[in-house]
C-alpha cells in the first residue's frame, strides 16, 4: 500500500505560555513532532508532508533534522483542521494511495495502531481513530451504528444525546488521497467555530453512501498536548510505557519508577539499570551491562559486561568496549575506551583513546582544552596512570607506561617508561607550628 502522511504542526499553542512552537516541546528528550513522525515511519510512507505555520522555520528545521526527505508546506492562517489538511493538496496532487492524517502534538500514538487503521481501508472508504474517554469533556463524538461510523460531531455543535456518547474522536484519519481531497472540497465553515472541520469529511462520505469506520485505541495514545500540565502527563505516560516494555524485554530495574528513558534509548536483555538513572538521547546499552545508581548517559554506547557508576556521567561520543569499568564521579566525553579499561574514581576523560586494560587512577584529568582548541590524549594498552595525574593534551602515553601520582604530564611517555613530573618534597622542621602561631596572632590582632 502506498501511504502518505500529513502531519499537522501549524498551531501556536497559546496555553503552553511559550515562545517555542507547541510541537517542538519535548517528551522523552525529543520534540512531540518527532514522536509523531517516528510512529508514522513504521508504515514506510512514500511521502511525509508537514503542515507548519507558527514558528515555520523552527518546525521545518526540526522535521528535516529527523527526516531530510520530508516535505514542508505552510499554512498561513489557521482556519481549522480541514483547512490545514487541504494545504497538502498541491504537494500530493500526483500521489495515488492512502493518506493518513496525524497531529504533531500527539506524541504517544503507537505504530501498531496506525497499521490497524490503514488496514481497515480494505473495507472502508474513510477510517477514523477513536477512543473511549473516561471524561469525554469537550472532545468531538463519534456517532456510530454498529461497525459503521455515521458522523463526527464537535462538542460545540453536539446536542445532549450526542454529548452523552463516550466514543471520542482523536482526529487521526485515513482515506485515499483522491477521495480525501475531493471530500474536503465540499466542506464549509457553517459551524459554531466558523472553521473548516476535517471531521465534516465523514458526513460528506456517508452522504455519498460510502462506508466509514472507527478504529478504537487506548485513550493515552490520543493525548493531545495543549498545556504544560498535559506535557507533563505525556511524559509520565511515555515513561510508564517504556519502563513496562523494558521489564518485558528482560531488563532488570530494582526501582523502575526512578529510571528516565529517552525516546531512542536501546537496552539489551539482562542489562541491569539501577535507581535514578537518566538516559538522554542516543544511548545504547548492550546485553549484560550494568548502569549503577544516579548515573546520567547521553550519546553513549556501553558494550556487554561494562559497569558504569554509581554517579557516573557519559557524555556524547563516549564509546565503551566490553568489560570497561567506569566508577563513581567519573565523566567521559568524546572518548573511546578499549576492552577491560578502568576509570574507577573521580576522573575526567575527554577527547581521548584509552587502550585495553589501561588503569586510570583516581583524580586523573585529561586537560583537553586550551581555551580555544580541543586536543587529544592517547593512552596505550595496559598503561597505568597514577592518581591525581594531569595529562596536558595533546599527549601520548605508550603501552605499559606509567605516570607517578601527582604528576603533570606535558610530554609524551614512551612505551614501558615511568614518567615523574612533580617538584621535590622539602620538609621545613617545625615550620608548621611557627606559621600557625603567627597566623593566629594576626587574626587576634584584627579582632581586637
Amino acid at each position: 500500500m502506498n501511504i502518505a502522511l500529513i502531519i499537522l504542526a501549524a498551531g501556536k499553542g497559546t496555553r503552553m505560555q511559550s515562545e517555542l512552537p507547541k510541537v517542538l516541546h519535548n517528551v522523552a528528550s525529543a520534540p512531540m513532532l518527532v514522536h509523531a513522525m517516528r510512529a508514522g515511519r513504521a508504515l514506510e510512507p512514500k511521502r511525509t508532508i508537514i503542515v507548519a505555520g507558527h514558528g515555520f522555520e523552527a518546525v521545518s528545521a526540526a522535521a528535516l533534522a529527523e527526516d531530510p526527505e520530508v516535505e514542508i508546506v505552510r499554512q498561513e492562517a489557521q482556519l481549522g483542521t480541514g483547512h490545514a489538511v487541504d494545504q497538502a493538496r498541491a504537494a500530493l496532487d500526483d500521489f495515488d494511495g492512502t493518506v493518513i492524517v496525524l497531529y504533531g502534538d500527539c506524541p504517544l500514538i503507537q505504530p501498531r495502531t496506525l497499521e490497524e487503521l490503514s488496514a481497515t481501508l480494505s473495507t472502508a472508504a474513510v477510517s477514523v481513530l477513536g477512543f473511549e474517554a473516561k471524561n469525554p469533556a469537550r472532545y468531538g463524538r463519534l456517532i456510530t451504528d454498529g461497525d459503521r461510523l455515521k458522523r463526527i460531531v464537535e462538542f460545540k455543535d453536539a446536542n445532549p444525546a450526542e454529548r452523552a456518547v463516550r466514543l471520542c474522536n482523536s482526529g487521526v484519519m485515513a482515506a485515499s488521497a483522491e477521495l480525501l481531497f475531493d471530500l474536503l472540497s465540499e466542506i464549509d465553515a457553517n459551524n459554531a467555530s466558523g472553521e473548516l472541520y476535517l471531521t465534516d469529511v465523514i458526513g460528506k462520505a456517508v452522504g455519498r453512501g460510502l462506508p466509514c469506520t472507527a478504529v478504537r485505541c487506548a485513550e493515552r495514545e490520543t493525548l493531545g498536548v495543549n498545556s504544560r500540565v498535559e506535557l507533563m502527563q505525556a511524559e509520565k505516560e511515555f515513561q510508564t510505557l517504556r519502563r513496562a516494555e523494558a521489564l518485558e524485554d528482560g531488563i532488570s530495574m530494582p526501582a523502575p519508577e526512578t529510571v528516565h528513558f529517552s525516546y531512542d534509548t536501546v537496552i539489551g536483555r539482562d542489562a541491569i539499570i539501577e535507581q535514578n538513572v537518566v538516559f538522554g538521547p542516543g544511548v545504547t546499552v548492550e546485553s549484560g551491562a550494568q548502569i549503577r545508581a544516579f548515573s546520567h548517559l547521553e550519546g553513549a554506547h556501553v558494550s556487554r559486561g561494562c559497569i558504569v557508576g554509581p554517579y557516573a556521567r557519559l557524555r556524547p561520543g563516549a564509546e565503551l568496549a566490553e568489560d570497561v569499568k567506569i566508577g563513581n564521579f567519573v565523566e567521559i566525553k568524546a572518548s573511546t575506551l578499549d576492552e577491560g579499561a578502568k576509570v574507577n574514581h573521580l576522573s575526567y576523560i575527554g577527547d581521548a583513546h584509552i587502550g585495553a586494560r589501561a588503569n586510570i587512577g583516581a583524580g586523573t584529568i585529561t586537560c583537553n582544552y586550551d581555551g580555544v582548541m580541543k586536543h587529544h590524549t592517547s593512552i596505550g594498552e595496559a598503561a597505568f596512570i597514577g592518581s591525581n595525574t594531569m595529562l596536558v593534551a595533546p599527549i601520548t602515553i605508550g603501552q605499559d607506561a606509567m605516570t607517578a601520582s601527582g604528576s603533570v604530564i606535558t610530554r609524551d611517555v614512551p612505551a614501558g617508561d615511568l614518567a615523574i613530573a612533580r617538584s621535590k618534597q622539602d620538609n621545613k622542621a617545625g615550620f608548621s607550628v611557627k606559621l600557625m602561631n603567627k597566623l593566629r596572632a594576626l587574626k587576634a590582632a584584627k579582632q581586637n
